[in-house]
């Protein structure tokens, strides 16, 4: 009786991208979710909420990217009679739109380079 074929494994190259400016991270990726959702929602509370994230999170790495980088990326304003808000500067879309380039050209380099295990991860022995 004839063994079934093992089935195929699939093998994936896995990266994190972060930008560091002075040793520090000046937007990660939980950064870039953040400003997606405040240019969407138009409030820090609103984007905390979510994607799950405590205000003080959100409000400490909101606070680390206006810091870190040689201008600020959302401007807020307090809470009150009409309400507060948070919008993305233009050198915030900016650092935004640019991160997000970089993730899409690390994805496309990661998967151009993970067809290199595909026969390894299936057990082909074709490479010594």
């Amino acid at each position: 009786m004839k063994r079934p074929p093992k089935p195929k494994r699939a093998s994936m190259l896995h990266g994190r991208l972060w930008v560091e400016i002075d040793g520090e991270a000046a937007i990660t990726e939980a950064g870039a979710d953040l400003l997606d959702q405040i240019l969407v929602s138009g409030s820090l509370s609103e984007a905390a909420r979510r994607l799950h994230f405590s205000y003080r999170r959100a409000w400490l790495l909101l606070e680390a990217m206006n810091t870190r980088w040689p201008q600020p990326v959302v401007k807020t304003a307090t809470g009150g009679h009409h309400g507060g808000g948070a919008t993305l500067t233009d050198f915030g879309l900016h650092v935004l739109r640019a991160y997000r380039d970089a993730q899409l050209q690390l994805e496309h380099l990661l998967g151009a380079a993970g067809r290199a295990f595909e026969p390894l991860a299936s057990g082909s022995r074709g490479h010594s």
